[in-house]
């Protein structure tokens, strides 16, 4: 019964251990869950608000593009003599007779459905699309704006028949005489279907009712064949769009991104459309109406659940699997534990002296570590108790307190400092090897080096184009700079630092590799300093922390290398880490297979 309990206790525990884990899991699945889903929410909304800009940008660069287009035909004209005759007599007939087959031309060629010839003052002289209609005064803005600046003006405008029109009004000029101008124009609905092409979305454009008169408008629709109605929408009109038709469930959904722009999503059986609502403004910048944007995301909403799906299906199988994971090891972690407890059982009844002696050995090393860092941190903290009670006794001196203030920060300072390098001494546990240039590596830590205040320390490079070994980048880029920055210090942060890669065989078994060798031209290193020069907390600097040196030796033991210390023959130190080429042992082991024996 005795042996049982444990066992029951210990399945109890177990089940309890992933009963928890089992929570955990799915909590984390969940938020892996809604985190996709926001994403792909964030992801699709962009994707759609990009639409709307896109237009935008698009329509006013269509609008510059077809502007320029009709500057070039305007300017073609010129070149006719006869029809620059017959503008400055004014010669109606003759404008007639000479224009209409070039209007027919470039109606068919480039779209151009209108083409105006007035006069200086501003007085039409002949309208190609309706010839009979003349005489009167046009005062559009580009006009007024063309003969303001006489220089050719274009943008978007309503006609005095409710049309939506891209126009270009360029004044024709016989040196420095003003025979009047020529005004191009193209119905925004061409502009909408090149955006279309283009983007793949269907446009809508409308006018505001407040700038047009019901009769003009019905009227300026029979002159050009085409239908509309103008009691369709409560405050606008359509006048051009890409569509077909419009399906009437989809009419009620326009009033609201109609009257406050916007977006809104509306499906129409089982398609899902987007419609997003610009601001439509004319050639003096007014607001004159709204650009529709209708973009079909039925595609784009089956790709959403798909991937909401497939996120889903993932996450738990994931869940499930580090589930069966985890229980299986921990059962097998609860196995090892038994079996290591009765191990230990065993061995304790063996060898409980050898363990005593084990732990004395730990408590002493334990204690030499601490004895080392309570040594390091004692010094500071004496100044600080000292200065402190000192502080005390002249605290009617303002200026001598601050500056003890000051000597027990920089204490302080001191003492953090400490500690950190004693944190980093500690990180430096495991190597994690990959293929690595060790020429970049090297170049990489002295500009870190130069850039940590090494300026004034000119370091000259003798390294190959390129070594690939397998090392830790991490680990040997911490290593180098601890030995850049020992030979700084050395040299007082002027001087010369020699930093050598090239080939080398291990002293001890001949192994191939690689000799990282730097070389300063400092007082060198003194034989009592040399005995030590490795030992953890071991410094000639008194704000040093004795741990560089002892984790460039660890770096190089958890790579298999070694690393050397000597004085050079000029003067100086010279440290060289060798660090050992498996690929290169390998290749010469496959030569030459007697040298493993």
């Amino acid at each position: 019964m005795k042996n049982d309990r444990p066992a029951r206790h210990g399945r109890r525990v177990v089940t309890s251990i992933l009963g928890t884990f089992l929570v955990v899991v799915l909590l984390v699945v969940a938020a892996f869950l809604v985190t996709v889903y926001f994403l792909e929410q964030k992801t699709r909304d962009d994707d759609l608000a990009k639409s709307a800009s896109a237009v935008s940008t698009l329509l006013r660069q269509k609008v510059e593009k077809e502007a320029k287009a009709m500057r070039g035909l305007a300017t073609a004209l010129f070149h006719n003599r006869a029809l620059e005759k017959a503008l400055a007599v004014h010669d109606r007939q003759a404008l007639l007779d000479i224009a209409t087959p070039l209007f027919e031309t470039i109606r068919t060629d480039y779209g151009i459905t209108h083409l105006y010839f007035t006069g200086p003052d501003l007085v039409n002289l002949l309208r190609m699309y309706d010839p009979q209609q003349y005489g009167d005064v046009i005062d559009r803005f580009t006009v007024q704006r063309a003969k303001e600046l006489q220089q050719v003006v274009y943008g978007l405008e309503l006609g005095r028949q409710g049309t939506l029109t891209l126009r270009t009004v360029i004044p024709w000029k016989r040196g420095a005489e003003l025979l009047g101008y020529v005004e191009l124009g193209q119905e925004i609905e061409h502009l909408l279907f090149d955006i279309r092409a283009t983007l793949g979305v269907e446009l809508l454009a409308f006018v505001d009712k407040q700038y047009l008169t019901r009769e003009r408008w019905e009227a300026g629709l029979r002159l050009l064949g085409r239908e509309g109605q103008w009691d369709e929408f409560r405050s606008f009109v359509l006048v051009a769009q890409t569509l077909e038709r419009i399906p009437i469930a989809l009419k009620e959904r326009f009033s609201p991104i109609l009257a406050r722009g916007g977006e809104i999503e509306v499906s129409d059986n089982r398609k899902g459309l987007f419609f997003a609502s610009l601001p439509l403004t004319n050639a003096a910048g007014n607001e004159i109406g709204r650009l529709v944007i209708v973009r079909d995301v039925t595609r784009l909403e089956a790709n959403f659940r798909r991937s909401l799906l497939l996120a889903t299906l993932v996450s738990v199988l994931a869940g499930v699997f580090v589930f069966l994971f985890f229980r299986s090891a921990l059962a097998r972690v609860e196995r090892d534990y038994q079996r290591q407890h009765e191990l230990e059982m065993r061995l304790l009844h063996i060898s409980t002296e050898h363990q005593r002696m084990a732990q004395v050995e730990k408590l002493s090393a334990l204690g030499t570590l601490t004895g080392e860092i309570a040594h390091q941190l004692n010094n500071p903290l004496v100044g600080v108790v000292n200065m402190a009670q000192l502080a005390e006794r002249v605290i009617d001196d303002p200026l001598r307190v601050r500056k003890l203030l000051g000597e027990i920060r920089q204490a302080g300072e001191d003492c953090r400092s400490f500690v950190r390098r004693m944190l980093e001494f500690t990180k430096v546990s495991r190597v994690h090897r990959k293929s690595t240039d060790l020429c970049a590596l090297v170049r990489e830590t002295i500009s870190l080096f130069r850039q940590s205040g090494g300026q004034q320390v000119s370091v000259e490079l003798r390294v190959p184009e390129q070594v690939r070994i397998a090392v830790d980048p991490v680990l040997l880029r911490h290593a180098l700079f601890n030995l850049l920055l020992n030979a700084c210090q050395a040299m007082g942060g002027k001087g010369r630092i020699w930093l050598t890669l090239e080939p080398g065989y291990s002293p001890e078994n001949g192994r191939p590799g690689w000799m990282l060798t730097v070389e300063d031209e400092g007082p060198g290193l003194e034989p009592e300093v040399m005995e030590r020069l490795f030992d953890p907390f071991f410094t000639t600097r008194p704000e040093g922390t004795g741990l560089g040196l002892p984790v460039v030796l660890y770096v190089t033991l958890l790579h298999g290398g070694r690393v050397d210390a000597a004085n050079r023959e000029e003067g100086g130190a010279r440290f060289a880490i060798w660090l050992p080429d498996e690929e290169a042992e390998r290749g010469a082991d496959v030569e030459n297979p007697d040298r493993r024996r």
